[in-house]
């Protein structure tokens, strides 16, 4: 799970710093489809819920030790 949130989290931040210079990763171009906005959000989302679950299964490790 920590690879899918580090994943997220990078493609998240990554495509708000790349649409700030007007560029986008190729596999998130579909984002700003639905306008700016909804695409903002998408972002935002990828980048919480992906910190979220790096996060969650951190914890879940040092729980384990």
């Amino acid at each position: 799970m920590r690879n899918i949130g580090g994943t997220l989290f990078f493609f998240g931040i990554g495509s708000m710093v790349l649409h700030v210079a007007n560029y986008e990763f190729v596999i998130l171009m579909w984002i700003d489809m639905w306008g700016p906005t909804v695409g903002w959000i998408i972002r935002i989302l990828m980048a919480v819920v992906g910190g979220g679950l790096w996060l969650l299964d951190r914890s879940q490790e040092s729980q384990q030790q």
